[in-house]
């Protein structure tokens, strides 16, 4: 079985992310990681693996699209267990929206060879569109099964149960198809010591647009089918204010400020 989890370079929510003058995220300039929600994708990769009858003959992939500093993912990835890892990076990418991704991804899964299956993250932790497993599915021609909270597979089959807000589903497929999981199919496992070594051992290829045949024309923020007009800093936290009660009017004090800021 090849299994091919696709996993996103995201800025550091920790650190002081910023924009680019033509408002895109800066993902070159400021510290960066693997997506959490995408550690689950490849833990649930890594569970299948273990599972298996034969896990030697069981291939994990990390596939990544991002600039150069992007590499950084998919070498965390490797380091979890994944098998190999590929990186697609090209300046023409840059500024991309879902639907330039999904290319670019969908083209990355042909030349490696469509897999068996292709895991995704439920969505990313910088955009969180949930959009992108479906679109490649599409592209793909596949068929998907999403937002899977626990996976069961047996020979070709794949089922899923998807949580809801007021009902359980679930949903079957037969192999090739695209899977996405949530972050409820259990915790991702930290890279051991003897992970992070032989990591540096394990197949990283670079592949740049004009390896999967994709034209810079068809990606990057001049085709992007939407746009960020605007960024502001957020503004600086106000110092608080305290209601003292000392005749007995802090309760009338407090409740004109509640109802000035619309609270109540």
């Amino acid at each position: 079985m090849n299994i091919v989890v696709c996993v996103k370079y995201v800025p550091d929510a920790t650190a002081d992310r910023k924009f680019e003058e033509d408002n895109t995220v800066d993902r070159v300039g400021v510290d960066g990681l693997l997506s959490e929600l995408d550690e689950y994708a490849v833990e649930q990769a890594l569970q299948l693996k273990e599972k298996a009858e034969s896990p030697e003959d069981v291939t994990v992939t990390a596939l990544c699209v991002g600039p150069e500093q992007a590499v950084d993912a998919v070498r965390k990835a490797l380091q979890m267990g994944a098998d190999k890892g590929v990186l697609v990076t090209d300046d023409a990418i840059a500024g991309s929206d879902y639907v330039a991704t999904s290319l670019v991804l969908a083209k990355a899964v042909e030349k490696i060879g469509v897999p068996d299956l292709v895991m995704c993250g439920m969505a990313s932790t910088d955009a969180s569109g949930s959009v992108v497993p479906a679109m490649l599915a599409e592209r793909l021609g596949l068929p998907q099964v999403t937002f899977a909270s626990k996976i069961e597979t047996q020979g070709d089959q794949v089922r899923i149960k998807r949580d809801s807000d007021t009902a359980t589903e679930v949903i079957g497929g037969t192999m090739p198809l695209v899977l996405s999981v949530t972050d409820q199919t259990g915790e991702a496992r930290y890279p051991s010591f003897k992970g992070i070594m032989a990591a540096k051992k394990k197949p990283m290829e670079t592949l740049s647009l004009a390896d999967i045949d994709v034209a810079p024309s068809l990606v990057g923020l001049s085709v992007s089918w939407s746009e960020v007009e605007e960024t502001a800093a957020r503004p600086p936290r106000t110092a608080g204010e305290i209601v003292t009660d000392e005749d007995g009017s802090g309760a009338g004090a407090l409740t004109e400020f509640l109802v000035s800021k619309k609270f109540i």
